[in-house]
């Protein structure tokens, strides 16, 4: 039998849905004859004391996930998310650029530093990449700091903003669609699949209002059986390119080709969603962190 923490934050449970799939979590862990506990911020000192930890929290090297994930790294623990993959996953330069080493397929895309946040290196960009041209800050997480834009000045007001979370600004091709496709893969092969629908008059699966509510579009499950190869094969490539744990890998399609929007580590697992047609992801997991699989 092993003891496996379960790290989460009060706003883990925010939504019936993560509550749900925690709660499956839990009971699949006992027909298993494991057990699971729910460690909050002032319990990581308790992160020793059990045999593997499953983050279920925002990861950033910032934030307390990162100091649980360390801390069961440093004491032999098997941890999702393991320290490493938050460190190259919250910087979507170091991301990008093991994704290039590797030949994953990406949208065509330019590093840019701060001499070259000008309006001439504005329109060469959308001249060469096409518009709109898509921005992202570095440490950008759940659709935030992701913009578009179609003008020089709009590109210099953008740039320069993000480049005050970072050194870095990433400026990459749109691709159009009306959904993105999201690969769960854990120990490298493909857990489950599904479809991210982008919310009418939108771009982006995830965005806000200026009140500052989220919109968000459907997650449509599809099984992995029906899941195209090729769709399979980049996502994998794409997961290796970060480590060997859970990750959900973000895809565009175009044709019968595939590119990688990005890799993030901590994936959502959320009931009635992502498991829809993958009822086995939570015996996978327990299986991944007790060593019995990947």
């Amino acid at each position: 039998m092993a003891d496996i923490a379960v790290f989460i934050e009060r706003y883990t449970v925010a939504r019936s849905e993560e509550m749900g799939a925690l709660m499956r979590f839990a009971q699949v862990t006992q027909r298993l004859g494991h057990r699971v506990d729910w460690l909050f911020r002032p319990d990581i000192y308790k992160i020793p004391e059990y045999d593997a930890l499953f983050i279920r929290s925002l990861t950033d090297p910032l934030n307390a996930s990162y100091v649980a994930a360390r801390t069961a790294d440093l004491h032999g623990l098997r941890v999702i998310d393991d320290p490493d993959s938050i460190i190259a996953c919250c910087d979507k330069v170091n991301m990008y650029r093991r994704l290039l080493c590797a030949g994953v397929p990406i949208p065509d895309t330019v590093f840019l530093g701060p001499s070259e946040l000008t309006a001439d290196r504005g329109a060469d960009l959308l001249r060469e990449l096409g518009s709109p041209l898509v921005l992202k800050a570095p440490s950008s997480s759940f659709s935030m700091y992701v913009e578009r834009v179609t003008e020089p000045s709009a590109f210099v007001r953008v740039s320069r903003r993000f480049l005050r979370r970072a050194d870095l600004v990433v400026a990459q091709r749109f691709v159009q669609s009306v959904f993105d496709w999201r690969v769960g893969v854990l120990g490298g092969d493909p857990l489950f699949v599904c479809r991210y629908v982008i919310p009418k008059r939108r771009w982006k699966v995830l965005s806000y209002t200026e009140s500052g509510r989220m919109i968000y579009g459907a997650v449509q499950s599809v099984p992995l059986s029906l899941a195209a190869p090729r769709l399979l094969d980049v996502a994998v490539q794409a997961a290796a390119t970060v480590g060997r744990g859970l990750y959900g890998v973000d895809l565009k399609q175009i044709g019968d080709d595939y590119v990688v929007l990005e890799v993030n580590d901590n994936p959502t697992i959320a009931a009635n969603e992502e498991d829809v047609n993958a009822p086995q992801v939570y015996e996978r997991v327990i299986r991944y962190l007790v060593g019995e699989w990947g």
